[in-house]
């Protein structure tokens, strides 16, 4: 998901941002959170979502949940644990915490989670959504104001 981290550095990198909300016409909004709990690995986490609206509710899709993890030459990678899609009822997760306190890791659906998120990364690309983050930091529209 480099789109995800060019707009959080952009934005002024994980320790500046909360919430991004990105208006990118004709597509869904794009919100990016940075949440206050810790992944199931213990890491600072990601959010990145769509929404739409239904019936006057929002609708997230999709809405994945990363782990910020430094690379071997200290560059953060997004490692995908959770996606959900409202408009078809799915929700899973790929590593969490159970009861008793073990990590539960499921390599299968980590490297769906994975394969989906490269998809994902190169619609935003192709999309335009760093440079509409741009646009709406140079008019005054960054909502949330990058923060």
């Amino acid at each position: 998901m480099k789109t995800i981290l060019q707009i959080l550095e952009a934005a002024g990198g994980l320790q500046g941002v909360k919430r991004i909300s990105i208006e990118n016409s004709p597509w869904m909004l794009l919100v990016i959170e940075v949440l206050a709990e810790p992944g199931p690995d213990g890491h600072i986490v990601v959010s990145a979502a769509h929404y739409g609206e239904q019936n006057s509710d929002p609708m997230r899709d999709p809405e994945m949940l990363f782990e910020v993890v430094q690379d071997e030459d200290g560059q953060p990678q997004l490692w995908p644990f959770y996606f959900r899609n409202d408009y078809v009822g799915v929700e899973q997760w790929s590593r969490y915490t159970a009861e008793g306190g073990e990590l539960v890791c499921l390599p299968k659906r980590t490297r769906e989670m994975e394969e989906f998120a490269k998809i994902w990364d190169r619609n935003l690309t192709e999309q335009g959504f760093l440079e509409a983050y741009h646009r709406q930091v140079a008019c005054g529209l960054a909502a949330d104001g990058g923060k």
